[in-house]
């Protein structure tokens, strides 16, 4: 696993979900090809607005009323939205490239990725295998009766089988000195969304975990067990992990850097974990030189000492053989992939129906070989123009950040220089990187589904663990090119967009200025916020955690940050259920900043053009069409078990809270609508850190 500490603009739902009925095989794999071709999305959706309402009283209902009333979720997602539109547009796009590659490739390159498609979409060779591709794990599970060796298995099923349990190894940038690449140990081995699904007693959480053992039960069922047996392998599966869960770390104490770094040497590890053999396992993963790691969880390695101590070899090898199973559900024949549905899928998201299997194969492969698949894709979607224009914008908003800075009035000068030396040490990513990365070494059988699934992962993994040890490739990315997503990485102090994103609705070449600030733009200050959010102001110039501000500004910056926690903590998104403010803080703070900025770089492009604000178009001024763009980047609907799952697991605030949160906290926006004070969305009192 590749260790990151980097805050995305937005996160996709993955659609891997299950459900309490069980789906037919006969439909479970059913959409080979696809049946319409999705529509290329609209950067100012005129017809998206409702007129009925008040902007100042709900200006997401506004700006996206009749768009979420003609754009009921499809079945096979769990929501959507404009990110969605985008998404399914270049995925569509993708897959023409990918099924082009499988029947005639023009390029070794092709031929590697087309034959990993080829082998996905197999659904023929894969119910023929059944769960025959996964037998060796299986059998080296079964052949293992001693706890002391549980090191050495490890290392096998993960060398053999890239298959991981109980924790992750991968390697991440040193916090005190971001050049160096060290080891790092963190928590896992969990089958549920996170920590609080095992350890919460609502009726909603009770239900959903005796769901989880169902579903666990079936597919043990699946792998030939009887029912009896499966159910005690179930019971034997919920027991490891609740006690894993119990010794996790909470998802917002992670926020905090100094909770995720305990450097230690590996004996010092070892006498915290006497029963597992480190260095054993290390030498497995080629890594039996590591002196020292970084344990990003202590207690969850010592709650997984007392579990290990405490389970029996049959109880660890139900877990063992769950993980596995669980790991390739999707990779084998259409009774695993339905089942693995109807938990995942329909059960905990909501989704009615699983995603057609061409959509399946095209996300697979773009995962395994992106930087294979991306450079074609770049060369026919990502004309050198939008990138030169984008890196234009990119300098406008770094300057409108820059001025902002300079006028905050409740920091001091000591501390806005160094903010200063921090965004003038930005990195600007756009597009796509500059040099591919080399899969000549990973090897893909047209025949080997799971086999190619193994390879890829462990290819992934060994180009990760490598970096142990040696410098920071500061130009390296962690999405892929057509991904409809956008990140800050605090270690390298760069801002990420890649050619996926950089299209209608967020960016239209031929759009009036107001529109692609009011997109992009705001993607753009969204992302440069980060690197002074509530994690981002804990990084220097050059990506290392150092106290960087005075004590004052940062007691001061404190007090605005808990104004946002406040504000978001009683933003409802299912009934009952509220948005966690301190889990958000984040990405709310990086939303309020971004509308600011990209606000004030409007302002300044429009003058420098000499350009009115008081012309309209379409019946808008540039203000206004400005903040509809916002407002429309986030129509959507969501399922509400999704809504619910994302209020626990999501940094990210629901669409409408993004929307109405962010623009009831800038005075600018009331004054583009003639609002009044005292209006919902231009209330008295507002938060505003940046």
């Amino acid at each position: 696993m590749t260790f990151k500490s980097f805050v995305t603009f937005m996160v996709l739902s993955s659609g891997l979900c299950l459900a309490q009925s069980y789906t037919p095989a006969t439909k479970s794999d059913a959409g080979l090809a696809p049946t319409t071709v999705p529509k290329k999305p609209v950067s100012f959706d005129l017809s998206g607005i409702d007129k009925t309402a008040d902007p100042c009283t709900d200006f997401y209902q506004y700006a996206c009323g009749n768009w979420k009333k003609e754009n009921p979720i499809p079945a096979d997602q769990t929501r959507w939205g404009r990110f969605n539109e985008l998404a399914e547009r270049n995925n569509y796009l993708l897959y023409q490239d990918l099924k082009a590659a499988a029947d005639a490739p023009k390029t070794p390159l092709q031929k590697k990725y087309g034959d990993y498609f080829a082998a996905c979409m197999n659904v023929g060779l894969a119910n023929q295998l059944g769960a025959k591709p996964i037998e060796p794990a299986l059998q080296t599970i079964a052949a293992w009766n001693d706890k002391k060796t549980l090191a050495t298995l490890l290392g096998t099923m993960e060398d053999k089988y890239s298959v991981g349990f109980f924790f992750d190894f991968g390697s991440e940038q040193d916090q005190k000195d971001s050049t160096r690449q060290i080891g790092a140990l963190d928590q896992g081995g969990l089958g549920l969304p996170d920590r609080d699904y095992y350890l919460n007693q609502d009726e909603r959480s009770k239900t959903l975990r005796e769901q989880y053992v169902a579903h666990v039960t079936k597919m043990f069922e699946l792998l030939g067990d009887t029912p009896q047996k499966a159910a005690t392998e179930a019971q034997n599966v919920m027991t490891v992990e609740t006690a894993l869960a119990q010794g996790s770390m909470p998802r917002v104490d992670r926020r905090n850097p100094a909770n995720i770094y305990h450097v230690m040497t590996i004996a010092q590890l070892q006498s915290m974990t006497p029963d597992f053999n480190w260095k054993v396992y290390l030498d497995a993963k080629k890594e039996g030189s590591l002196k020292t790691a970084n344990i990003v969880a202590p207690n969850f390695f010592k709650a997984m000492q007392e579990q290990l101590d405490a389970t029996s070899i049959d109880a660890l090898k139900s877990y063992m053989r769950w993980h596995t199973v669980h790991r390739f559900a999707t990779n084998l024949s259409e009774p695993f992939v339905a089942e693995n549905f109807n938990f995942y899928g329909a059960t905990l998201t909501g989704q009615k129906e699983i995603t057609p299997r061409w959509k399946r194969c095209t996300t697979a492969t773009d995962h395994a070989l992106g930087e294979a698949v991306g450079q074609d894709w770049v060369a026919r979607n990502f004309p050198p123009a939008a990138k030169d224009n984008m890196e234009k914008l990119v300098h406008a908003l770094e300057v409108s950040l820059g001025q902002d800075i300079q006028h905050l009035d409740w920091m001091s000068d000591t501390t806005k220089a160094e903010a200063q030396k921090k965004l003038e040490a930005f990195r600007d990513k756009i597009g796509y990187p500059e040099k591919w990365r080399d899969y000549s070494t990973l090897t893909v059988k047209r025949d080997d589904p799971v086999g190619n699934s193994e390879r890829a992962s462990a290819f992934a993994d060994r180009h990760d663990l490598n970096k142990i040890g040696k410098p920071v490739d500061e130009k390296e990315w962690d999405m892929t090119p057509p991904t409809v997503n956008a990140y800050y990485n605090p270690s390298m102090n760069d801002i990420n967009f890649p050619a996926g994103i950089l299209q209608p609705p967020f960016y239209d070449f031929n759009a009036d200025p107001a529109v692609n600030f009011g997109g992009i733009g705001i993607v753009i200050g969204h992302e440069m916020t980060h690197g002074f959010d509530d994690q981002g102001s804990q990084y220097d110039a050059q990506g290392n955690v150092r106290k960087w501000w005075t004590p004052e500004d940062k007691k001061k910056f404190d007090e605005r940050t808990d104004c946002e926690v406040k504000e978001y903590d009683n933003f409802e998104v299912a009934p009952g259920q509220k948005l966690n403010g301190r889990l958000t803080l984040g990405e709310n703070t990086a939303d309020n900043g971004g509308l600011r900025i990209a606000y004030a770089a409007l302002m300044s492009t429009l003058a420098q053009e000499n350009k009115s604000t008081s012309e309209k178009i379409d019946g808008y001024t540039p203000e206004q069409r400005y903040f509809i763009s916002w407002g429309q980047v986030w129509c959507e609907n969501t399922r509400e078990q999704t809504a619910r799952m994302r209020a626990k697991i999501d940094p990210h605030s629901s669409g409408e809270w993004r929307v109405n949160g962010s623009v009831q906290n800038f005075e600018q926006f009331g004054k583009a609508f003639g609002c009044k004070v005292g209006q919902p969305m231009m209330p008295e009192k507002s938060c505003r850190v940046w």
